[in-house]
């Protein structure tokens, strides 16, 4: 997400460094650069007048602290005019209603809103501890009420089923009557897709809105179709009271020009941002940390919030247990560490949230690196799933037939295996270093050295 621009801006801000102040002559071309790259990442002209400006208006004749180069200082004002662009803060929902608190998702066919509330219904569930049931009341498509069921089971919500001879406003309110029944703290109601935006299905979703009086109204649109998006949710808003704004298939999209426009254009909050097909891959949207992560600083605080909520915390104190107690970092520990990191997002959602360390971007390492150290991490878990239970926990046993063994049983050369045992041994010592004074930073050291492309990993 982002990458292009990210790219474009950390080459142009470099312009503005070794400048004793910030004028309008030595500024003229970075804001001349910075405007292009805005507009080829397919922010709204109208968006990026506004934001050149602004950013104009508070750099020119600003001196510079003498802690901060004017490459700092004129980051800095970049940085604060694209988190006001985007809303300052993370906006949450407004679920302090008498329940059900409900919640209408609008959208054009296919921006991804059926599988939008189910993110969302396991996002309510998991994170504000909250019991929701889905309803769709899309009447014309029967395959979206059963796409519906089957993501309200797999995230273990209440589905209230409904039928394509109902109306929309009645299967909505027989869902607010069975869940408060049910004392159902949130209800999310699914509605049809427009093809486009005609004034039939606009009516019928406005007399949906009038019947159940929403607390909440979020339009979902495809981030991919730039300021687009922008200009859709207008619409939208123009025909319904939008609270907010969920913006999907956001790891598709290298530009964010739609999230740069979306709040400008309609006045209203981006309040998720949807990362992925899984179910779990819906983000609260938090201007300051997007902000942070267009400019290659990273986002620090989502690393470690994902990291709460994907690390298996009991393994984590178990393994600890285990390193102070002097026991050997076996096998089966180095394939729980692989997990825990294919689970947070692999390398490629590691990397673009960890912060340009020392001048090494490593959101920016080449796509054919990251795509090297994913691969290399899936073939080190096959290597060691076709060892032995023994063999995890004593490799020292592993002869040359054995590694002929677990080479075949993986789809992999003996030289692999021979290479996942040292890479073994190294995270061995890093573990005991873990357990010593300084072991962090020791431990991110060697870590570079097996990262394909990562090997000059700067010192933390």
């Amino acid at each position: 997400m982002f990458d292009n621009l990210s790219d474009r801006l950390a080459q142009t801000l470099r312009h503005v460094t070794g400048k004793a102040r910030l004028s309008e002559d030595n500024i003229k071309d970075t804001l001349r650069e910075v405007r292009m790259a805005l507009l080829e990442a397919d922010v709204a002209l109208p968006v990026v007048k506004d934001f050149v400006n602004a950013v104009r208006d508070r750099a020119v004749g600003v001196e510079v602290s003498r802690s901060l180069s004017p490459g700092q200082a004129f980051i800095k004002i970049v940085q604060a005019e694209l988190e006001s662009l985007m809303g300052e803060a993370n906006e949450d929902l407004a679920l302090n209603a008498a329940p059900p608190a409900v919640i209408l998702m609008a959208g054009l066919q296919g921006a991804g809103k059926t599988t939008t509330v189910g993110k969302l219904a396991r996002f309510l569930k998991e994170r504000k501890k909250k019991t929701v049931m889905v309803v769709s009341a899309d009447i014309y498509r029967p395959a979206a009420i059963k796409q519906l069921e089957t993501l309200a089971n797999e995230v273990g919500v209440t589905f209230f089923p409904s039928d394509i001879s109902q109306k929309p406003q009645d299967i909505a309110r027989a869902a607010i009557a069975e869940a408060k029944l049910k004392f159902i703290d949130v209800v999310l109601v699914d509605t049809a897709g427009r093809l486009a935006i005609d004034n039939e299905m606009m009516a019928e979703i406005s007399e949906l809105h009038g019947a159940i009086n929403p607390i909440e109204t979020l339009f979902v649109v495809d981030a991919m179709t730039g300021q687009d998006a922008a200009n859709t949710a207008k619409a939208f808003n123009d025909a319904l009271p939008l609270t907010g704004v969920v913006l999907t298939k956001i790891d598709g999209d290298a530009r964010g020009g739609a999230a740069l426009s979306v709040r400008a254009i309609t006045g209203k909050p981006i309040k998720f941002l949807g990362m992925g097909e899984k179910s779990d891959a819906l983000d609260p949207f938090h201007p300051d940390r997007i902000a942070s992560r267009i400019l290659g600083m990273g986002d620090v605080l989502s690393l470690i919030e994902q990291a709460e909520q994907t690390i298996d915390k009991e393994k984590a104190e178990k393994l600890t247990k285990k390193l102070k107690k002097g026991k050997g970092f076996d096998l089966e520990d180095f394939r729980d560490q692989l997990q825990q990191m294919s689970k947070m997002g692999g390398m490629g959602g590691l990397l673009e949230k960890m912060p340009n360390m020392g001048g090494v971007n490593l959101a920016q390492m080449g796509g054919a690196q990251q795509g090297a150290a994913e691969k290399q991490f899936k073939q080190m878990e096959s290597i060691i799933n076709s060892m032995t239970p023994a063999e995890r926990r004593e490799p020292e046993i592993i002869s040359g037939s054995r590694r002929r063994r677990i080479a075949m049983g993986s789809g992999t050369q003996v030289q692999d295996v021979g290479r996942l045992i040292k890479q073994h041994k190294q995270m061995q010592k890093m573990m005991k270093k873990f357990t010593s004074k300084g072991g962090m930073s020791k431990m991110m050291r060697g870590l570079g050295g097996m990262i394909p492309g990562a090997g000059k990993l700067p010192r933390m």
